[in-house]
């Protein structure tokens, strides 16, 4: 059958009317292919658009790493500052998206790799788009030098101690101290003798290597770098992908911040974004997340020539902070997981900070919880996007919302 592409959906994929998804198509173009539920297969572009390129990325048709190489990069920006002013536009929300920050190529700081041993040896890479077989990923256009490589020694580990049973994951991450890896599914290797890891990973130079949360070995902790503060995150912390995208958002916060000495940093994870206001602002920092916390406290007892910070375990789905506690304070970050955090932003709607900086990676409970500030008496000053995942379809925003 032959039918044209009308949009991109959330995913990047093609959307004809129907719906009729069809992988890596574009708006305007005509393809043919066949039916099969509601996807097209065996996709023929008949007629491509004026934004196709040819992908940069050798492994792009095989890997699932990536959705949209095939695209020109304006239209990736202004497709996505897009995704964020209809998201606004459904909640009456009226704004355009002031800027786009793009990490540039080979930045990606962080990967969750897999690897599983072969007849010949060991893979290690990103499974293929809706496939279990693991794709080699070299070259590869997104990750950082430093995590490129480290994968001959993944693909190692992956022989020494890897099942044929079942993939190996790696979470890495490249810190200012060196690579930092965790290791999952070794599950067979449970009564195993500890020394051969950590053997790998002195002669790899591996900073720390953990098998799930455990901790095997460290030769020197993994350190990041927000403001003046250096945190050791616990194995597999959450952090920004891109030291760029870490910036862009960074400074986004300071500007809509300018002027607070009194800030609360909600969902503050290890410090990214509050600890860099801490030369100039009292930090109070709200986390679930136990070991996040412990870097973060750990790091400003190391530090000088910062104001006073502190901490409190706070699970803010379940027990929000009041809007009568935040009286204390002028300003407040807040960076939700992808659910949003409604019962939390009803409760900042009632208060009287001054300025907030919303910092958020979906596009339709960010728009939902803007909502909800704006009908409590905040004005939305300006919004950013920020897009740390080149060529996929997910995007970051931050926001600055103030009241008289």
């Amino acid at each position: 059958m032959e039918i044209t592409i009308e949009r991109l959906g959330h995913l990047g994929d093609g959307l004809a009317a129907g719906p009729i998804f069809v992988d890596r198509a574009l708006p305007g173009e005509v393809v043919s292919g066949d039916l099969v539920g509601d996807r097209l297969e065996n996709v023929r572009v008949i007629e491509p658009s004026e934004h196709r390129i040819a992908a940069s990325c050798g492994a792009f048709k095989r890997c699932g790493g990536c959705s949209l190489h095939h695209v020109h990069p304006d239209f990736v920006a202004d497709w996505k500052q897009a995704v964020v002013v209809r998201a606004l536009a459904a909640q009456g929300i009226m704004i355009e998206v002031q800027a786009i920050h793009t990490s540039q190529e080979n930045s990606r700081r962080r990967a969750k790799l897999s690897g599983r041993r072969t007849k010949k040896g060991a893979t290690v890479g990103f499974f293929g788009k809706a496939s279990d077989t693991i794709q080699t990923i070299e070259p590869c256009k997104v990750l950082s030098p430093e995590i490129m490589a480290v994968i001959p020694a993944l693909e190692a580990f992956t022989v020494q101690f890897g099942s044929r049973k079942g993939p190996l994951g790696f979470w890495v991450l490249s810190t200012d101290t060196g690579i930092d890896v965790s290791v999952e599914g070794m599950e067979h290797q449970a009564e195993a003798d500890l020394g051969p890891f950590a053997e790998w990973a002195g002669s790899n130079g591996i900073s720390r290597l953990s098998v799930d949360n455990e901790t095997i070995c460290q030769h020197q902790a993994p350190q990041l770098t927000f403001g003046k503060v250096k945190v050791a995150p616990p194995p597999r912390a959450f952090t920004q992908a891109t030291p760029q995208g870490e910036q862009a958002l960074q400074e986004a916060v300071g500007r809509a911040l300018a002027g607070a000495d009194k800030v609360v940093d909600l969902f503050s994870g290890a410090g990214t974004l509050g600890l860099p206001l801490a030369e100039v602002a009292t930090l109070h920092c709200m986390e679930n997340d136990l070991g996040l916390l412990e870097a973060l406290a750990h790091g400003v007892r190391h530090t000088q020539g910062i104001k006073k910070v502190t901490t409190s375990a706070r699970d803010l789905y379940r027990n929000p902070i009041d809007h009568t506690d935040l009286i204390k304070f002028n300003a407040a970050i807040i960076d939700p997981p992808r659910a949003g955090a409604e019962q939390q932003v009803r409760q900042l709607a009632q208060s009287n900070l001054r300025d907030i900086a919303m910092v958020s990676c979906n596009p339709v409970t960010f728009a939902r919880d803007a909502n909800i500030l704006c009908a409590g008496g905040y004005g939305l000053k300006w919004v950013e996007a920020v897009d740390q995942f080149r060529w996929s379809p997910h995007i970051e925003i931050v926001a600055h919302f103030s009241k008289a």
